[in-house]
């Protein structure tokens, strides 16, 4: 392709993007489902060409970030406490995933050989939770059906591309059991090492840093420093990227001041429905450059029994795993029973809500041209399957999730606001009651009281009338910022204590710790470096 090719393209892709913003918001649908369907659907005009994007681009440009952001905005309570039931989906469920599909891949396919089918198998094993929560989230399902998916979608990619490196390592040498296991460990090990020591250099490094737009590029590069030479070291780049995230995610108030945590939010929420937006379109941009590749040797109706039997193991095997196995955690020891005794309807909601994203399709594509010593003759036919998993899971679950969660009752959009609005008032009450406290022993004038005394009332009718957000209530605050920063200091402290005693969630409590943000951030815009 010509640079003016080339740049079409990119233009046409982010008006494609920009559409599907549009169109998912006025259907109420996940975007990810209407970007796929564009993208499908400008494929098939003669005149776009065919797009056929390097593996490397996804699993070193794209994945990072998009890692990394999920890990550093993770739920750390929510997470901890359902880590049995996320280890079991993560872990189990993408192992049994593995080797049933590799099983049903090898019966319809036998001339991929075993290792083949289950290095396709590991490709399509991963879920993408990006269009599930968006729709869970939006509905007020359950926080621990969200943060299981969440969870389970940040660990399974780091199994399967481990899974994915050894099935492609048989494909080029005899390859022994014991071999594995010695690899498995090294890619494991070596990953969560690294990760940690990425993390902690990266923490005592911005400490020291005070500018926001350093502190930014700090949080851009930090991904790719984790996960690329963890990638040359031979261990898992996934596993130090997560590594990496938690660790700093948990740690964020104590390196970032407040401009630079508000400053960084927005810019990594562009970043992320940039990467995750151009992601989809060009999956359906790809489709036609994966059907032109396929052998010629098959009818269309074997390419869709074939098609069929793989998309309903990927399916069936979640969700039996849901059904049947996972209350059986029970018998495990730990703090879960809370999970276990939650009603069949959020188990099959977890178990639907397993679509495949556009990290599959490009784990298949990064499938050897060789194997076994020769061409790898069915490496079209196995990238052609992975596309068709993508996009009917995306599209087919993604489009039944909404409806199924209502029919379940599991819908609780009005519940959640109300939640959110009681934390916002208590979190304000508190400000308000450090503001009495600091004027009855005379530390502030009773003028400069009263300024601040109206705003705090004003917040809390917005809230008491409208259970809405309130982002903007500082604008017109005198410049008076050690008031300022110790009010909002006394409403973050109330924010934690209800986040610690279970009576909000994260999610309720990173919402109200960017306002808190927004107010403490200096009038000017952004602090001095």
């Amino acid at each position: 392709m010509r640079e003016y090719d080339l740049f079409t393209l990119a233009v046409a892709i982010a008006v494609v993007m920009i559409i599907g913003r549009v169109v998912a918001n006025r259907l109420e649908v996940p975007e990810a489902i209407v970007l796929v369907v564009l993208g499908v659907l400008a494929s098939l005009i003669p005149q776009v060409p065919n797009i056929d994007l390097p593996p490397d681009v996804v699993l070193f440009v794209f994945l990072p970030p998009l890692v990394y952001n999920a890990a550093f905005f993770s739920a750390p309570r929510e997470t901890r406490e359902n880590a049995v039931p996320i280890s079991a989906l993560a872990v189990g469920a993408t192992t049994v995933t593995i080797f049933g599909v590799g099983a049903v891949t090898h019966l319809v396919l036998p001339e991929a050989g075993w290792p083949g089918a289950l290095a396709f198998a590991a490709a399509v094993a991963p879920t993408d939770a990006v269009a599930a929560t968006s729709v869970l989230t939006r509905l007020g399902a359950p926080t621990r059906v969200v943060t299981i998916l969440e969870g389970e979608s940040l660990i399974n990619d780091g199994v399967a591309l481990t899974a994915f490196g050894l099935a492609v390592e048989a494909m080029a040498q005899p390859f022994t059991f014991a071999h594995g296991v010695v690899r498995l460990v090294e890619v494991v090990a070596g990953g969560v090492a690294y990760g940690l020591v990425v993390a902690f250099v990266i923490g005592r490094a911005r400490r020291y840093v005070r500018d926001p737009s350093v502190q930014i590029l700090i949080t851009l590069i930090t991904p790719f420093v984790a996960y690329v030479p963890a990638e040359e070291l031979n261990v898992s780049g996934v596993l130090a990227t997560v590594v990496t995230g938690l660790y700093l995610g948990t740690r964020t108030e104590g390196m970032l001041q407040a401009a630079s945590r508000v400053s960084g939010a927005m810019f990594w929420r562009t970043l992320m429905f940039l990467l995750e937006s151009a992601l989809f379109v060009l999956l359906g941009l790809e489709l036609r450059s994966v059907v032109d590749h396929l052998s010629r040797g098959y009818s269309a109706a074997w390419l869709a029994g074939a098609a069929a039997a793989v998309v309903a193991a990927v399916v069936g095997i979640r969700m039996a795993w849901e059904l049947m196995v996972s209350p059986l955690i029970r018998f495990i020891p730990g703090r879960h029973s809370g999970y276990v005794r939650n009603p069949w309807r959020q188990r099959l909601v977890i178990g639907w809500g397993g679509m495949r994203g556009a990290i599959s399709l490009a784990i298949a594509l990064t499938l050897p041209l060789e194997a076994y010593g020769h061409r790898f003759t069915e490496r079209p036919t196995l990238v052609f399957l992975a596309a068709v998993v993508v996009i009917v899971t995306l599209v087919g679950q993604g489009l039944t999730l909404g409806p199924l969660l209502g029919a379940l009752g599991l819908a609780q959009g009005d519940e959640q606001r109300r939640r959110e609005a009681v934390a916002r008032q208590r979190v304000t009450e508190a400000g308000l009651a450090r503001l009495d406290e600091l004027a009855e022993n005379g530390d502030i004038d009773e003028d400069t009281a009263n300024v601040y005394r109206q705003l705090f009332e004003l917040r809390l009718e917005r809230v008491r009338a409208a259970l809405g957000d309130d982002d903007d209530g500082d604008a017109t605050a005198p410049r008076t910022s050690g008031l300022r920063h110790e009010l909002v200091r006394a409403q973050r402290a109330k924010l934690d204590e209800l986040y610690q005693n279970r009576k909000i969630s994260n999610e309720i409590r990173r919402s109200i710790a960017l306002t808190l943000d927004l107010q403490d951030a200096p009038r000017g815009g952004l602090p001095p470096a």
